[in-house]
């Protein structure tokens, strides 16, 4: 074991790992606020512990953290982000997101196992969703042929994983693959999990910013198959995206 706590055998050797880890751990266990902590526990229902850095604080320590730092290659990637998922604190996590959004562009289509394995470990809204549009959505835009495994997670037993597939495209605008964005609306109108019924809602008012007219008619079409919550979620702010005729 390391000093962070990661076994580094969990995911690629990675040198710029090394150094990110033990620069990471050492400046956010430095910062830790424990009064801070369990309100941030508390707030995110208990889905790990914290160690209580507010977001401005948090991503300070991050930028003098990798200060000087190479660009990575998509290894290096993907063990800094198993790494940091493998320790316990919530904020080491959040790291690794803001990493991946920011070299999601040194990603291949051969990362999605990873991503996958991220939004299906201690998983909530906080990670998952930041995963779906920035992480995921990236590998589905340049690659499209991934379609096909989003495919299989939108009928995934894993609400998060449902969850990650109707999300991916809320980033797309124009882009958006709108026969599949419905199709999964329609393949998972019926599920029971609120967190399932509100991206539903969600990924649908998002596209309504690019095709508000689409949107409108599928639910007229389709509103009888979906929960009042997922409806008023799709239709929020509808007519003022359309704007005046």
């Amino acid at each position: 074991m390391t000093v962070t706590g990661a076994d580094p055998a969990d995911g690629p050797h990675s040198a710029l790992a090394d150094t990110v880890l033990e620069r990471l751990t050492a400046a956010y266990g430095g910062a830790a606020d424990a009064r801070r902590a369990a309100a941030m526990r508390a707030y995110m229902k208990d889905v790990a512990p914290f160690l209580g850095l507010p977001t401005p604080d948090r991503r300070a320590l991050s930028r003098a953290v990798l200060a000087g730092t190479p660009r990575p290659v998509e290894d290096d990637c993907t063990a800094i982000a198993l790494r940091c998922w493998a320790l316990p604190h919530r904020e080491y996590h959040y790291f690794a997101v803001d990493y991946l959004r920011r070299h999601a562009e040194r990603l291949s289509s051969g990362f999605l196992p990873v991503a996958r394995r991220l939004v299906t470990t201690t998983s909530w809204w906080d990670t998952v969703d930041l995963l779906a549009a920035h992480v995921v959505g990236a590998l589905v835009a340049a690659d499209p042929g991934l379609a096909a495994d989003l495919d299989d997670w939108i009928v995934d037993e894993d609400l998060w994983v449902v969850r990650t597939a109707l999300l991916h495209q809320l980033r797309h605008k124009e882009r958006t693959d709108a026969d599949r964005l419905f199709a999964y609306c329609l393949r998972q109108s019926g599920h029971p999990a609120f967190f399932v019924r509100k991206a539903i809602g969600w990924c649908l008012r998002e596209y309504a910013k690019t095709d508000p007219d689409a949107v409108r008619a599928f639910l007229a079409r389709e509103r009888g198959r979906f929960a009042p919550l997922t409806v008023r979620e799709a239709l929020k702010n509808i007519d003022a995206v359309r704007g005046p005729s």
